[in-house]
């Protein structure tokens, strides 16, 4: 108001100070929502990478059919009508040359079918007269509706049931049409064409640009799957061995939803494994009306045996989610429990997944290999996994934990015999009193309940190794009672039979793979895949 300099240099810089953070925060909130966005359509493509493909094709074939719209000549010739092949494409161009066949065969019939009844019902109708004629003309619109709604739900005609919408709304258009138009030959023969017109251009650019094959996809897809029930089956048993990573060290589990667990990206996609059902038939659908191409030469392939063989794969994966589901189970075997037949689990899964991901080889290099041999090696450390559990048992179903043995280590082992059907507890039978020696201590079949300040001196133990740990606490709070010792050795020896449900699931994945196997030669030989090393 002075007029002085030092109060313009003053306010000037205060006002530049005061606005200038919240433009650049602004800009900053900007930037990342941007990256955001790119990096989450990055992720998309990289899913796969055929999207992009499809995208343009559809794009060129609808630029395609748009130019007879565009320049004069072809719309002189075709007219208005020319507006129902941009819809021909849209409508029936598919992700894969197979699909666009199917629809496109749908999208055929179905309108040589309406435009016959078109033409048959309106030259009907204007032979009847002006009054007769409307009412003609909406009454088979009624039975048309009526009939071509009901046939569709037919079980036997679902795969045609886009065919059936076609003839629905292609009759209703024609039919109108001719009907104000006072000529409907020529409206049903133009809709035709420019039918036709777009057919031919939405199968040639799917076929000639970039095909995508239903029957490549359908392989990639069934291969996959192999190689995600292996890697699953491995990531579960290798996370049961492990002495952290338990649910039951974690009292927040229970609040927690089944499927969040990050940190086993492989249980996620043997999930997704098990919904893949409708996907393989959609392919196995779509590859039935390609022609021969790429690896699949024949007339005739059999693409319905890829179904049955992800179908009793399917069943493999049923296996590795039960296993999941022990693994994340509230009741846990002890540590030491587990590590006990650490060796026999860790065989029987490493070769049961290599059995898997030999079969998925074989079928993405479409040959015929006999692995008799490694499925041998398979029911060879099954067999010996089973005689382990059954000469153990007794760790499965009088556990204790002494309190000298180190929790981290495993419980040791009685001899195995020589000949594996003989019964190791037979041969340490004592004056007709039965013992087991576990840990230098013996304890006899009708051992007295031990003391009550011996069983305070183990509580820590069985807080850190029995199931549920909530479950000493309340022995705690109610004192020592008359039930105390079988209430406490009943928990111990539930907790220990987990061991024994996770086994008994893994030898049950081991005698499906013999139906997988027959199943994936069964597809050999059907397939006419080559023999190797031919």
């Amino acid at each position: 108001m002075n007029g002085k300099k030092g109060s313009v240099e003053i306010n000037i810089p205060l006002a530049i100070e005061t606005k200038q953070p919240e433009t650049t925060k602004t800009s900053c909130g900007g930037d990342f929502f941007v990256k955001a966005w790119i990096q989450k359509v990055w992720e998309f493509y990289k899913e796969d990478s055929d999207r992009v493909k499809f995208s343009f094709k559809v794009g060129l074939a609808v630029l395609l059919v748009s130019l007879l719209i565009l320049f004069r000549a072809p719309y002189e010739i075709f007219g208005t009508s020319i507006i129902w092949s941009i819809l021909t494409v849209a409508i029936m161009f598919e992700y894969t040359v197979g699909s666009t066949f199917n629809r496109g065969f749908n999208r055929a019939l179905g309108s040589l079918l309406a435009g016959i009844l078109a033409i048959a019902v309106g030259q009907l109708a204007l032979s009847a007269g002006v009054v007769a004629e409307p009412i003609i003309i909406g009454i088979s619109i009624f039975f048309i509706g009526v009939i071509t709604s009901f046939v569709k739900q037919w079980s036997a005609l679902v795969a045609y049931e886009y065919g059936f919408r076609v003839i629905l709304f292609t009759y209703c258009l024609i039919i109108v049409s001719g009907y104000r138009m006072g000529n409907p030959i020529r409206t049903s023969m133009d809709r035709l064409y420019s039918i036709s017109i777009g057919g031919f251009v939405a199968v040639l650019v799917n076929v000639l640009v970039f095909p995508i094959w239903a029957g490549e996809q359908l392989h990639k897809e069934l291969v996959n799957n192999f190689n995600i029930v292996a890697d699953s089956l491995e990531e579960c048993a290798k996370k049961y061995l492990e002495d952290e990573g338990l649910d039951q060290d974690h009292p927040e589990f229970s609040k927690t939803v089944m499927d969040e667990f990050p940190d086993e990206p492989a249980y996620k996609k043997c999930k997704a494994t098990l919904n893949s059902s409708s996907k393989l038939d959609y392919l196995a659908i779509s590859a039935k009306w390609e022609p021969p191409h790429g690896r699949f030469r024949h007339f005739f392939y059999p693409w319905a045996e890829y179904v049955k063989v992800g179908a009793v794969l399917r069943y493999c994966a049923y296996e590795v989610m039960a296993l999941h589901g022990v693994l994340h189970s509230e009741i846990q075997a002890p540590c030491n429990l587990r590590i006990t037949f650490q060796a026999e689990i860790q065989d029987v899964t490493s070769l049961a997944a290599e059995v898997v991901r030999s079969l998925g080889k074989d079928i993405g290099n479409m040959n015929r290999s006999l692995i008799t041999s490694l499925l041998k090696r398979v029911h060879s450390s099954t067999e010996r996994l089973q005689r382990t559990i059954d000469m153990h048992s007794y760790l499965l179903t009088t556990y204790c934990d002494p309190p000298d043995v180190n929790p981290s280590k495993p419980l040791p082992k009685l001899p195995e015999q020589a000949d594996p059907e003989s019964n190791s507890l037979e041969n340490n039978t004592n004056s007709g009193t039965q013992n087991y020696t576990l840990s230098g201590t013996i304890t006899t079949a009708q051992a007295q309940p031990e003391s009550y300040n011996h069983e305070m001196t183990r509580k820590q133990s069985r807080r850190m190794h029995s199931w549920p740990s909530r479950e000493v606490d309340a022995f705690e709070e109610e004192g020592v009672t008359t039930d105390f010792l079988p209430r406490m050795r009943a928990l111990e020896s539930t907790a220990a039979l987990s061991l024994a449900t996770f086994t008994s699931l893994l030898i049950e994945f081991v005698a499906r793979l013999d139906h997988l196997v027959e199943a994936v030669d069964k597809l050999a030989k059907t397939a006419k895949f080559k023999h190797e090393g031919v």
